[in-house]
């Protein structure tokens, strides 16, 4: 599936209109396409946008999220949550098609310059999040060339640019529109200035910017008055006419307004089929004009009286005939000056009634598409990625499938009580907060958390002695006396390690408070390594801007020999896997393939040829140094007949010093949220937390723990 996110490079470029024509492209090239819009800026509860898609497509999009909610999640800092919720829309617009996916995913961007500072750099962030394409939207608003280049320059350079392969091209919508005399678009029913010399020809030839190759002119949309004339009922409902005469109202459309405010002799010329007469209530002389010209089959937009109602009911018989031919009559109280000056204000956007207005914009649009084009990029081959909006909405969505019960040990720990709060709102997970009740409903009330009704509170000096028995069988072969076990049961980790043991729970989640070797240890000493692994590993999930990778081991193992480094790559990959990310395999050295040798160089092939060996069927390759490894042009070089480099999703490190510190460093240096460290090796989930933990990291590190005991298959 092909996802294009639609962005205006500026206001009133027309993108729910390209969206429409768009829709319709692909739906006669017989593709089937999807659509959605994020945000909805209506203060009604109700989309324009979405309606319109509805009503004129095979699509049904979701109702958008409300401005309002989207403003508070930036302003409170959860921008990243708003991308999750925006996920959520995503998927359920796949979930619509029931397993047949839609070949291409439209996406209506943000007009971010109209729609308060909050909304800045949003449709990147949208980009990154869906994992999109784009295609920038722009129409020409003045008459320099130089101009709309700089500005699809401009807009290109916050997706990476020009040459970046995530930006595909541009649609310019309405060449050739009227211009008021700043120079800006005005196809309304005010009379225009001058007129841009805009054509595609000219545009092909004279932006530089469409010179490149990778750069395309995806549409050139030529104005068409037709595609921007209201019907004359839609500008007698804005100005709250109340009709004499409604006739052909809802039919005909309004192309000129002429103010007949002169002798009737200078008015006559004027009146031409799509004009709107606007007149004082007294001109009966313009009435009888008016009408003549219905009568000599000139298809008027209507006739409005301005200003106090007087008589003129016997002109208005000696007219019948006219209005019987579907002349529109109207009255309105304001004056000729006051109607005139509301006339700008007038919303010229698609109303979702208008059939016909929408059914020609929307071939106009379909017939100026470069559909050849389109055709060839929906049909060729792409590489998604996973962007971390969506990893983590996949971890919470997964998470949610099979309630899983997760002890929380350091129950009285302000963050850990909140993301537990969180996870029970959003269904991720059964939290459990071991700890002295009164002490966490304190905490609690201090730190302004309500504690649900349903979130359980389990008092640990209530059941100590229930598992000293268990304790002591498990540790019999290290002579361990009851003293030292009720010793021992005082932490609460190893309490909730022993309930993980014997099935009480489904998880363990620890380490805000606690050091890693105080999460881990009990793990190794009482749950032990699943069947066939030898050794108990970590991997990092880290959330690039655009995809996300898996670093392991950066947390446990010090320096692991061959076939352990193996059996760390096998259980990544599975991991991998199990989190919705296609494995692909780099193991990571100092130099790449055949390049180096050395003890550790050889390690590295060594459990390379290993896992091929064992598991043919994981894409793995090695060794190869980390730019190799997922950098296409470095791959290029170094490695071009590599599966793996350039491409890679898993990178394995010979040992703890590299992997630890190349995590820091990329983490640090590229502002890179992680989650992590996930243990993998165990018979049952246990992971660790940084005592620098925020509650986000506290609420995902529960789901990648709840998704681990969904697979966790009991003994």
């Amino acid at each position: 599936m092909k996802t294009l996110l639609l962005t205006p490079t500026d206001s009133g470029v027309g993108l729910t209109s390209i969206c429409l024509g768009m829709i319709h492209a692909l739906d006669q090239m017989g593709l089937r396409v999807a659509y959605f819009k994020p945000i909805s800026f209506s203060s009604t509860g109700q989309d324009r946008s979405a309606a319109l898609v509805e009503q004129y497509s095979s699509c049904t999009p979701p109702l958008p999220i409300g401005f309002q909610q989207a403003k508070d999640r930036i302003a409170d800092g959860h921008i990243e949550r708003l991308m999750e919720d925006i996920l959520s829309l995503h998927q359920e617009v796949l979930d619509q098609y029931e397993g047949e996916e839609p070949e291409v995913m439209l996406i209506e961007g943000v007009n971010e310059s109209i729609h308060e500072a909050l909304f800045d750099q949003f449709n990147i962030q949208l980009a990154r999040a869906l994992d999109a394409q784009v295609i920038l939207i722009t129409t020409p608003q003045a008459n320099s060339v130089q101009e709309l280049n700089s500005r699809l320059s401009s807009t290109a350079k916050q997706f990476g640019g020009i040459n970046d392969s995530r930006v595909l091209g541009t649609i310019i919508n309405m060449l050739n529109a009227p211009l008021d005399r700043h120079g800006n678009i005005r196809p309304d029913i005010t009379s225009p200035t001058y007129n841009a010399a805009f054509g595609h020809d000219t545009l092909a030839n004279q932006l530089p910017v469409l010179q490149r190759d990778d750069f395309h002119l995806i549409g050139a949309i030529p104005w068409n008055r037709d595609l921007t004339a209201p019907r004359t009922a839609d500008v007698m409902a804005y100005l709250k006419c109340s009709s004499i005469a409604q006739g052909e109202a809802q039919q005909r459309r309004v192309h000129h307004v002429v103010i007949a405010s002169q002798h009737v002799e200078s008015v006559v010329p004027q009146l031409q089929p799509g004009t709107l007469v606007i007149t004082s209530h007294d001109r009966s002389d313009i009435l009888i004009a008016v009408a003549m010209a219905q009568h000599n089959g000139v298809a008027l937009a209507g006739l409005l009286f301005t200003g106090t109602e007087s008589d003129n009911s016997d002109t208005l018989a000696f007219c019948q005939s006219a209005i019987e031919m579907g002349l529109p009559l109207y009255q309105v109280e304001q004056d000729t000056y006051q109607v005139v000056n509301l006339l700008p204000g007038f919303d010229n956007r698609l109303p979702v009634d208008d059939t016909q207005r929408i059914h020609v914009l929307m071939d106009t649009i379909a017939q100026n598409l470069d559909k050849p084009w389109l055709k060839s990029f929906v049909g060729s081959d792409s590489h998604p990625r996973l962007s971390p909006a969506a990893f983590r909405y996949r971890l919470v969505q997964k998470a949610r499938t099979s309630s899983q019960r997760i002890i929380l040990p350091e129950g009285d720990e302000p963050r850990t009580i909140q993301a537990a709060i969180t996870c029970h709102h959003r269904r991720i997970a059964d939290c459990i907060l071991l700890g002295e009740p009164a002490t966490i409903r304190q905490v609690a009330q201090s730190n302004g958390l309500d504690l649900p009704d349903g979130l359980t509170l389990l008092d640990p000096e209530s059941i100590r002695n229930d598992y000293l028995e268990l304790l002591m069988e498990l540790r019999r072969h290290k002579g361990i006396t009851e003293q030292r076990a009720k010793q021992e049961l005082e932490d609460n980790v190893v309490l909730g390690t022993l309930m993980l043991y014997q099935d009480d729970v489904d998880g363990l989640v620890s380490g805000a408070v606690h050091t890693t070797a105080n999460t881990i240890r009990p793990a190794l000493q009482l749950i032990r390594t699943k069947p066939g692994v030898n050794i108990v590993s970590s991997i990092f999930f880290m959330c690039l801007p655009d995809q996300v990778l898996i670093f392991g081991d950066c947390a446990i193992n010090p320096d692991p020999n061959a076939e352990q480094l193996a059996d760390i790559a096998i259980e990544s990959a599975d991991s991998a896997h199990a989190f919705g990310i296609t494995p692909k395999v780099a193991m990571i050295s100092y130099s790449t393939m055949e390049s180096g040798a050395g003890v550790d160089v050889d390690k590295v092939r060594a459990a390379t040829q290993q896992v091929k060996k064992k598991r043919p069927d994981i894409t793995i390759d090695g060794p190869l140094q980390y730019d190799a490894a997922i950098i296409p042009k470095v791959a290029s070089k170094k490695a071009p007949s590599s599966e793996v480099a350039g491409s890679a999703t898993v990178l394995i490190f010979p040992d703890l010093n590299t992997g630890n510190t190349t995590y820091k460093a990329v983490q640090r240096s590229a502002n890179v949220v992680s989650i992590g460290p996930m243990l993998q090796g165990l018979k049952k989930p246990v992971n660790d937390l940084s005592r620098g933990a925020n509650v986000d990291d506290i609420i995902y590190t529960v789901a990648l723990t709840a998704i681990q005991a969904q697979e966790t298959t009991p003994d």
